[in-house]
């Protein structure tokens, strides 16, 4: 028996520990392990090789992903499809592993819908936008990115009496903003989920500033397109010296957290299992500190919504 592991759309660290992961217990298992490189544009390659151990051996501390990643247009149309099947003909593939987001997963569900393809989808974001998942591959290792960032940022803030606006990723998801001003002690942050009461800001602050606060942190998720109307209504309202800083890819990179790493093989793990038992067209997930399974229709179209109790925290901060 044959099976594949393949990376789609953005990269994240936990991508390189479940590689590993794949080939150790696809030999346990007693299958041949397959990688497909470049992801869909790959597929329609024919980047497709045979995975040894030496392959995998020191790569679980490294963020990125070994085996590449990328987001095809080509993979749309049906004559690429075709081709990426047959190269995957040629090995005898018809089980894969995609470590990637909601795209990707879709993509892979046309594809399985066309052809004897059967999948197991493992969210791979620091979005954290996979609908009904608490967690992604890579979440952990960005949010400590962030954490350190803006703590050395604070530093230089308070230093100053200056106001530093800080623009995290998450495309149309603010959970890695809501997280990281949670736990940061942010006064400002701005997300699309909510809206921030400028009016009741502006008093409270004005307050804080004339009682002795020195400097303010504000976070503004990506998703937003706020983050330079942030920093001149900082400076317009509380007349308050602003920088703005968009920490940009580095919250991709970086040495993958311990958390990132233990799910990245419970995750990859359960996948294997899965496609070892049945054919399935799937998503694996982590719901209420539980894995679960989840059929690709029962995902599509649905719109990622996060934690409450997450939500409830940051209108305390933005009201």
């Amino acid at each position: 028996m044959t099976i594949a592991i393949m990376c789609s759309g953005g990269d994240c660290a936990g991508m390189n520990p479940a590689i590993k992961s794949f080939v150790d217990y696809s030999y346990e298992k007693g299958i041949t392990p397959y990688f497909i490189y470049e992801g869909f544009e790959g597929l329609i390659d024919g980047k497709i090789k045979k995975a040894k151990h030496e392959n995998v051996a020191g790569i679980i501390h490294l963020g990125g992903t070994i085996i590449k990643t990328s987001r095809s247009k080509r993979f749309y149309e049906k004559k690429y499809r075709e081709q990426a099947y047959d190269n995957l003909q040629k090995h005898n593939i018809n089980k894969i592993v995609v470590l990637g987001g909601n795209g990707s997963f879709e993509g892979l569900n046309v594809f399985s819908k066309e052809y004897d393809i059967s999948f197991v989808g493992v969210p791979s974001t620091i979005d954290n936008d996979i609908y009904s998942s608490d967690y992604s591959l890579g979440v952990d290792t960005s949010l400590n990115i962030i954490k350190s960032a803006l703590d050395d940022i604070r530093d230089t803030s308070s230093s100053f009496k200056r106001a530093f606006v800080v623009e995290t990723m998450g495309r149309d998801s603010g959970y890695l903003a809501i997280v990281s001003a949670i736990t940061s002690g942010a006064e400002i942050c701005v997300v699309p989920e909510i809206e921030v009461d400028f009016n009741s800001l502006e008093k409270r602050l004005k307050k804080e500033l004339k009682n002795g606060r020195s400097y303010i942190l504000a976070i503004v998720a990506e998703g937003t397109n706020k983050t330079d109307t942030l920093a001149k209504w900082i400076e317009e309202k509380l007349d308050i010296e602003t920088r703005t800083v968009s920490l940009g890819h580095i919250q991709r990179g970086g040495n993958p957290s311990v958390f990132d790493r233990l799910m990245a093989n419970e995750f990859v793990t359960l996948s294997i299992d899965k496609l070892l038992t049945e054919n399935t067209k799937s998503v694996i997930i982590y719901k209420n500190s539980s894995f679960q399974y989840k059929q690709i229709e029962e995902l599509s179209d649905k719109t990622p919504t996060i934690n409450p109790f997450l939500l409830k925290q940051l209108e305390k901060m933005i009201k």
